[in-house]
């Protein structure tokens, strides 16, 4: 039975601990404002504990056993190496408990209260947080939610104990024999490979014609490569059906092409897409807004259809991704302290912990052609560089898109060792309205794989030292 009447009155209220709700958080309350957070799970939202980072731990200890297991191309062996997976999850686990616990030290530094339960809305200015013991009412000038998303479970795969989501991938206790992954997107992919380096036996089930169907073909043929070399079997434009279960395994049945097939594992990963969390909020109660896929509707500063209730990240149109989430909680909360800020997508990455990586950050070029615009590229390859080949890593490419007629760098996409580090570089230059000259000029240092952007720039120049002018 829920009790109690207390109502609180408080500037602003941040529902959602995610990187876009803890971020907002601190922001207001940096710019003067008294903030409460409201968050029913762990502190740092999916993002932090069952997304982002969990994810990066695990694929960080399969890139590490794999590199011990085939070191010895470059004079280094192991007898007996071997992976205690119940290890792997504990340190796992402590990664992640030093993340969330540094999250909440800055939310108390920053004087962020926290409120634990579930918000609902009672009107265009008031929630109630809700435990299962009793209800707190808070009274807001501003409120910005940011409850972000969950994985989409599909009617003919209903998750279970052989059924999971990536939620229940990451908290697998032992590595599975066999799985079947259906939809070859980021999450898939980047799991999928994982556990394939650990040893188990992936089979890849996309709908699209190729994996990873948002990223060009020259970006995902070295991802698909590094695949096959893990014995991971990928069916492309291949429609799963249904599944039969038992106590141990999981049948799959599957279309591809109108031919029939199946295939069994220990466990089938369901990674085909997510889905905003606003259906439980009592937006009807506040008159917010919604598209008929359950988003928000906002406008350039996050603000929704009632003028004091901002929505941020996952719920909101766009790209699901921590760091848009982290970005517009910011714009949120400066717009709410009166500050002129609004969002600009222009340079907003995107980044895929495959092996290799991919990175991508602004036009690609067939985007850039399919606009008019007439461009100029630049292409140079891990291989020719020299940290790349001190590392065993020369697989992949830099690519810059650039304007033909200015020189102003417009796009770029990298396919190897550390793309997630170095298109930081590439956004930055887009974002302050680099040219091809900028990047070409600036020294890099030596030897480093950052290196290879200024080649791609004196590529594009038409004046590389490091590569033969044809």
């Amino acid at each position: 039975m829920v009790v109690g009447s207390l109502t609180q009155e408080v500037d602003v209220i941040v529902i959602g601990s995610g990187p876009g709700g803890y971020v907002a958080a601190i922001r207001a309350a940096q710019l003067g404002k008294s903030v409460v957070i409201v968050e029913k799970g762990d502190i740092g939202g999916v993002c932090l504990n069952v997304g982002c980072i969990p994810s990066k731990a695990l694929i960080s200890a399969a890139h590490q056993y794999e590199t011990v297991q085939h070191a010895s191309a470059i004079g280094i062996s192991a007898d007996n190496v071997s992976v205690d997976f119940s290890k792997v999850q504990e340190w796992k686990g402590t990664v992640v408990s030093k993340m969330s616990g540094g999250v909440a030290q800055l939310l108390k530094g920053n004087k962020v209260t926290r409120a634990v339960g579930e918000a609902i809305f009672t009107s265009e200015n008031e929630v109630r947080v809700m435990t299962e013991t009793e209800g707190v009412g808070y009274k807001f000038n501003h409120c910005i939610i940011a409850t972000g998303s969950r994985p989409i479970e599909l009617k003919a795969f209903p998750f279970g104990k052989r059924i999971i989501s990536s939620t229940g991938a990451l908290a697998l206790q032992e590595i599975p024999k066999s799985m079947v992954v259906i939809g070859g997107g980021y999450i898939g992919v980047e799991l999928g490979q994982t556990f394939s380096k650990f040893g188990t036996k992936v089979t890849i089930l996309e709908g699209s014609a190729s994996i990873l169907p948002g990223f060009e073909a020259e970006l995902t043929r070295f991802v698909t490569r590094n695949l096959k070399k893990t014995d991971v079997d990928i069916e492309t434009e291949a429609l799963a059906q249904g599944a039969e279960q038992t106590e141990d395994s999981v049948t799959v049945t599957y279309t591809v092409k109108g031919e029939e097939k199946k295939v069994t594992a220990d466990y089938v990963l369901v990674t085909v897409g997510r889905r905003p969390n606003t259906d439980e909020l009592g937006l009807e109660a506040a008159g917010v807004k919604m598209t008929d896929r359950g988003l928000i509707e906002v406008d350039h500063q996050g603000r929704t259809s009632v003028p004091n209730i901002y929505a941020i990240g996952d719920i909101v149109p766009g790209l699901a991704l921590a760091h848009k989430a982290s970005y517009e909680g910011k714009v949120a909360a400066e717009a709410i302290a009166g500050l002129p800020s609004a969002v600009d997508y222009k340079v907003m990455p995107a980044v895929v912990f495959s092996d290799p990586e991919i990175a991508s950050v602004g036009l690609s070029e067939t985007e850039a052609k399919a606009q008019g615009r007439e461009v100029v590229t630049g292409k140079f390859n891990y291989a020719v560089n020299g940290r790349a080949v001190s590392l065993n890593a020369g697989d992949g490419f830099v690519k810059l898109v650039a304007d033909k007629e200015t020189n102003l760098v417009i796009g770029c996409q990298i396919v190897g060792a550390e793309a997630s580090n170095l298109i930081a570089e590439l956004g930055l230059g887009i974002e302050m309205g680099a040219t091809l000259e900028d990047i070409a000029l600036t020294i890099h240092g030596h030897p480093t794989l950052g290196e290879i952007v200024m080649e791609a720039a004196e590529v594009a120049l038409g004046h590389p030292v490091h590569s033969i002018v044809k």
